[in-house]
């Protein structure tokens, strides 16, 4: 009842504003706003110690601030030690529905500017490293190439992470190698990828995995990269895949493989089309098949504000248009 009250409130204070009117409807959603964030980011830090320098106010008062609602929905929402603070079952509920409820204002806000002809708000992405170091940054700025006033938050990060993100509202969309589970998180677009193995130019011919072991192997250590699903894929087949380094950074490995005879390996979407790299690209195969689907997701059941769904459906129709490429080209 409270939150369903505030959004009414929202929608009135919209109204006001939109005629030019404030009154104490707004001064009373904007508090309602701030104790949302108070509380939000009390949990995310575990201390109101830390919280209250986040949020430029006194511990005191931020103490205050909690006690007076916990009074108001007559619970408490934390357990406190001398360790700080954590959420417990109740908490969790209660901040649970503080971010989807700032999240529906955030996106009601957009459309709301997306009446009005001005474009402007944040797009946060979870993304497989393997889309940043070219996908990802093309395709933010042909966005805002259209749209300048939109701005972008982009992470890299696993599926967990990325499940955990999307689940407490902190991202709007992922970009991952694999589907979350299908209750909760929808896959807006896909797109099959060819996995390449990458090399100094020394003319070696087409690979299979089993050629590859022949020879160093500079692998991606990080949950869900490419290195990790060879390492499956290797361990199902019985092949020996060991390699020479691990890291976490492509750049690393792109000049380790540069100045070696090893061998690494990246979906296409990764590689970039010219020759400025030095390095060598060359489709492998392993069990039968070499590709690899990548997806965008979102949160199953949330309207996504206005950028981020454009966002969406520009990454959609740039996942379609590979997929031709690939057909036009007998791929």
């Amino acid at each position: 009842m409270i939150l369903s009250g505030l959004f009414v409130a929202f929608i009135a204070m919209q109204k006001d504003t939109a005629f030019g009117r404030t009154g104490a409807e707004k001064a009373a959603l904007m508090r309602n706003l701030l104790i949302y964030r108070y509380i939000s980011e009390v949990a995310r830090t575990g201390s109101v110690r830390k919280a209250a320098e986040k949020l430029a106010i006194t511990p005191s008062s931020l103490n205050r601030r909690i006690q007076s609602f916990e009074y108001e929905i007559g619970v408490p929402i934390f357990e406190r030690s001398t360790r700080g603070v954590r959420l417990n079952p109740a908490g969790e509920l209660v901040v649970h529905a503080f971010r989807r409820h700032l999240a529906d204002i955030h996106e009601l806000k957009a459309r709301i500017a997306d009446l009005k002809g001005v474009r402007r708000g944040n797009v946060s992405v979870t993304a497989t490293q393997a889309l940043l170091p070219h996908f990802l940054p093309a395709q933010v700025l042909q966005y805002q190439k259209q749209f300048p006033g939109v701005d972008f938050s982009i992470v890299v990060a696993d599926p967990v992470e990325s499940e955990q993100a999307l689940s407490n509202y902190e991202v709007d969309l992922a970009i991952l190698y694999s589907a979350l589970p299908t209750e909760s998180y929808e896959t807006i677009a896909r797109v099959e990828q060819t996995v390449f193995a990458i090399m100094a130019p020394v003319g070696r011919n087409k690979l299979r995995l089993t050629q590859c072991i022949d020879y160093p192997l500079a692998l991606h250590d990080s949950s869900y990269s490419v290195g990790h699903i060879l390492e499956a894929h290797a361990h199902s087949s019985r092949l020996p895949l060991h390699a020479a380094v691990k890291s976490n950074s492509f750049i690393f490995l792109q000049n380790y493989i540069l100045n070696s005879n090893a061998v690494g390996f990246e979906i296409e979407i990764g590689l970039t089309d010219d020759e400025t790299s030095g390095l060598v690209k060359k489709p492998i195969f392993f069990n039968n098949a070499n590709k690899i689907a990548v997806q965008l997701i979102q949160l199953r059941g949330r309207t996504l504000p206005v950028a981020a769904a454009k966002f969406a459906q520009q990454i959609s129709l740039a996942f379609d248009q590979m997929e031709e490429n690939k057909t036009n080209s007998g791929g």
